[in-house]
């Protein structure tokens, strides 16, 4: 893994980006925590991107978190894929 970008799924629609951010925070440096959102809404849509420091702790934090609970749901961590084009 040479990408410090992770990817989380099956988030809790209520999660906001400083909860996903402190959850990770225990694995290392945390750059940016994002909970996608509906932008009509503004709901949550179950899926946001960690950015950890270095692939290191990303690999750690992935190895680590994938399957752990955050408000109540057990959240899944895997290597974010580069964006597709539309």
């Amino acid at each position: 893994m040479n990408n410090n970008k992770l990817f989380i799924g099956s988030l809790d629609y209520s999660t906001t980006d400083e909860q996903l951010k402190e959850h990770f925070s225990a694995m290392g440096n945390v750059l940016s925590a994002k909970v996608i959102t509906d932008r009509y809404t503004g709901q949550g849509k179950g899926f946001g991107f960690v950015e950890m420091e270095t692939p290191e702790m990303a690999r750690q934090a992935m190895n680590k978190l994938n399957g752990s609970r955050l408000n109540n749901r057990s959240i899944s961590v895997k290597e974010a894929r580069p964006q597709e084009r539309r």
